[in-house]
């Protein structure tokens, strides 16, 4: 069978891992910390080359996760929210769990342990469906779901992550998702092309949340150069542009990696760190803080179910 599932540990980190047996792409993922995607491995120019800048090991994890957040699942909100308060039924909630600067930040899932339900394999893919059941432990979301996460490896080096939020509880309840990888192809970011189907930037107030308003930035409507640019910016995708809604490309390696989404991850997060050996780019349902402004939130009534879906695609 071309397509297998193994678990393994290496640096005392559980793996799960996809293999595409005829041409060793792999995809690996650690259940235990939200599903998230430890792994990518493609094959480049110059022999194997993982694309996901990851923990090297058990302790950078647990020390690092929730500073930096690499490949997080973001649910039931993305990005950042203003004090860590939004009003929800004319009650007023605030979050438990806050990031240093004061806002609540990414979401309630990346650290939590995530079951294997379901796995697949055949001569054209692989697959897996994770699964958690968050039942209103943080009094700032008082809410039940079930968040379901299916990672799919096909052959021509494509994943595809399927995410599922089911309204397990009574009430209708407030939603965002997203995730959030940092991208690498093992050299500087100045080098790297880059091209989003957006000329449309949501203007950020000097604590990263939007102000209401957009502002045209074109810079990368067309591919182009890194270079020094700083980002940490948020775009609203042009949904008539289609697919790919953006491209990294790397000359020196000779990969181009694609990302592919349905209408349910309409904006695009993009970070570049200080240390510019990776980027962050982060398919987004909602923008930064909707719990409170409403842009793209979501509101889940009880017993219903909203998908997502987003493909990493390298050529």
């Amino acid at each position: 069978m071309s397509f297998s599932i193994n678990s393994f540990y290496s640096d005392d980190l559980e793996i799960i891992q996809i293999l595409d047996n005829s041409t060793g792409c792999s995809v690996q993922v650690l259940p235990k910390f939200g599903a998230l995607l430890h792994a990518f491995i493609v094959n480049s120019n110059q022999g194997p080359l993982n694309i996901i800048d990851n923990y090297a090991n058990e302790e950078e994890l647990q020390k690092e996760l929730c500073l930096s957040y690499k490949s997080a699942k973001l649910s039931p909100f993305v990005c950042r929210i203003g004090q860590g308060r939004y009003q929800w039924d004319d009650k007023e909630h605030i979050f438990s769990k806050l990031f240093p600067d004061g806002t609540a930040i990414h979401g309630l899932l990346a650290d939590q342990p995530f079951s294997i339900t379901e796995t697949t394999c055949n001569e054209e893919e692989g697959s897996i469906w994770f699964v958690h059941n968050y039942k209103g432990e943080d009094a700032g979301f008082p809410f039940h779901f079930k968040c379901e996460v299916k990672y799919t490896l096909q052959k021509g080096q494509s994943l595809r992550i399927e995410t599922i939020v089911t309204n397990t509880g009574t009430k209708t309840m407030p939603l965002a998702d997203g995730w959030h990888p940092y991208f690498s192809f093992g050299e500087p970011i100045a080098g790297n092309i880059l091209g989003i189907a957006s000329s449309k930037m949501l203007e950020f107030d000097e604590k990263l949340l939007p102000s209401g308003d957009f502002v045209t930035d074109a810079s990368f409507a067309q591919p182009t150069p890194l270079g020094d640019r700083f980002l940490d910016n948020c775009f609203e995708l042009d949904g008539s542009l289609g697919n790919p809604v953006c491209t990294l490309h790397s000359p020196a390696k000779g990969l181009t990696l694609s990302f592919i989404t349905n209408k349910n991850y309409p904006y695009l997060q993009l970070y570049t760190p200080p240390h510019r050996n990776s980027i962050a780019i982060e398919n987004l349902s909602g923008a930064p803080n909707c719990f409170n402004n409403g842009m793209g939130l979501i509101k889940l009534g009880a017993g219903e179910e909203q998908s997502f879906e987003v493909s990493y695609v390298v050529s």
